[in-house]
């Protein structure tokens, strides 16, 4: 599945390089390589850090006057974050898969494994639902108020405010050996929050681990855990998106963009879950705290547009 994904998003750039002489999506922007590496570090170390992608992947180029890298260009990016945790944990994936099948075979419903790979499918449910209804439904949702630079200010501030209160109540007693069908259903429903811009799925999923009483490491593993089929979903549904929205950036950028979200996000989990053996996340809710801060001043003093 690892390699299949991989190819595909390279497959994916030969087709973008076709179209990226083509007119281009209003509000896009020509990116050169420089500026692909550097948007594809801020997609790969943000992604699976509690600070929302999203949030920086938006903000950061706007705020350095690069404008808007595209639809087409943020979702062939978003692959590489994708390639990266199923690397990282292709054998946790492996033996979770396995040792649930083993599980239902043996019609041993009751075992802990068969009831930690049933939580993680019930826990990508209701995330699933949601994104199905705002494509469906909620049209313009992608270019609604929900997703400008003071709304993902404002819910960046409401999220770092719960992540310090999960870090307060937290009992972060219990370890990956105790997780089971609740804790899917609950950190799953934490999940779809990340469909509001600014939230954070690695930053829900943290928090409601926390509050369920999780260690701060195994609450970050089991995230990630979780989060991968709703990761990987949402890059498949991207693919259409791909293929049909034109891009100015060449393969060369694409392909380095690509590259440096793979790396980076690499080393963002590794990172993340080494640091979170010996340290709180308060150094995540004090830069929530200040980035949120920082856009709204900056919006207020016209220093950046609230687009």
């Amino acid at each position: 599945m690892l390699e299949t994904t991989v190819l595909s998003g390279l497959s994916l750039l030969g087709r973008l390089a076709q179209i990226s002489e083509a007119s281009s999506r209003a509000g896009s922007a020509e990116i050169g390589l420089f500026q692909a590496v550097a948007i594809g570090i801020v997609q790969g170390l943000t992604e699976f850090l509690p600070i929302s992608s999203t949030a920086h992947v938006k903000i950061v180029p706007v705020a350095l006057g690069w404008g808007d890298p595209g639809v087409a260009f943020t979702a062939v990016i978003q692959l590489g974050s994708v390639a990266a945790i199923l690397w990282y944990f292709w054998s946790d994936l492996s033996a979770v898969t396995v040792n649930t099948l083993r599980a239902a075979a043996a019609r041993n419903f009751d075992s802990d494994e068969f009831r930690l790979g049933l939580g993680i499918v019930l826990g990508t449910v209701p995330i699933v639902i949601c994104g199905v209804f705002i494509k469906l439904f909620v049209p313009g949702y992608d270019d609604s108020i929900v997703r400008s630079a003071a709304a993902i200010a404002i819910v960046s501030i409401v999220m770092a405010l719960l992540l310090g209160l999960a870090e307060k109540l937290g009992q972060r007693k219990r370890g990956f050996a105790s997780l089971g069908l609740g804790d899917g259903i609950g950190v799953g429903l934490a999940q779809t929050l990340a469909l509001i811009p600014g939230v954070s799925r690695s930053g829900s999923t943290l928090t409601a681990g926390l509050f369920l009483g999780l260690k701060r490491e195994t609450a970050a593993r089991f995230s990630f855990l979780l989060g991968t089929p709703a990761i990987l979903i949402s890059g498949l549904v991207e693919l259409k998106t791909l293929l049909e929205t034109p891009s100015d950036s060449g393969l060369g950028p694409i392909a380095a963009g690509l590259i440096a979200a793979l790396v980076s996000s690499y080393l963002s989990i590794v990172w993340l879950i080494e640091f979170l053996k010996r340290h709180s996340t308060w150094p995540f809710v004090w830069y929530r705290l200040a980035f949120g801060a920082v856009i709204l001043i900056a919006i207020a003093t016209r220093r950046l547009d609230n687009v």
